[in-house]
């Protein structure tokens, strides 16, 4: 990889510090800042069109990814099968992805809480009250909106698939 490219790429990856500086540039700009997050483990069609119609959204998406900790925790001890560093620079390369932001907790409220997004996102199979952050980024004028899932893809799924 061409090193001007590896750091635009590295560029896009961020900590809570340096991302919340960010955010507020980019509000006090007028962007329109969108969140989601997730493990994003094994990178498929359905990630990607989640993460696009969501960045249709606003000017500026950032992503919060759990930790390899984290995903282990929430999947199980097999998980992920990429690790942090590799899946944030993967979601880095998107680009409708302006910003990635790994967190440790098994939920991104602090970094919701934190950054307080414009839009907060998450999939379709979540009702607005129960989605984390959702009261924090509504206190502060912000909206929580869902979106539809690709029917037929998980990493899950292809995991099993790949294990027969």
């Amino acid at each position: 990889m061409k090193a001007c490219i590896e750091n635009e790429l590295l560029a896009k990856i961020n900590n809570l510090t340096g991302l919340k500086e960010q955010v507020d540039n980019w509000k006090q700009q007028g962007q329109k800042v969108v969140f989601t997050n997730g493990c994003f483990d094994l990178l498929h069609i359905g990630h990607i069109t989640y993460m696009a119609k969501a960045a249709e959204l606003g000017d500026k998406l950032i992503i919060g990814l759990n930790s390899d900790a984290s995903v282990r925790r929430l999947k199980g001890p097999d998980r992920p099968v990429n690790n942090q560093n590799s899946r944030a620079m993967l979601l880095a390369t998107l680009f409708f992805v302006d910003a990635v932001v790994v967190f440790e907790e098994d939920t991104p409220l602090n970094l919701i809480s934190t950054l307080l997004p414009d839009i907060l996102i998450k999939g379709g199979d979540y009702q607005i009250e129960n989605i984390v952050g959702a009261t924090e980024v509504m206190a502060n004028g912000g909206e929580v909106k869902t979106i539809d899932f690709v029917e037929g893809y998980s990493s899950s799924a292809i995991i099993k698939k790949i294990k027969g």
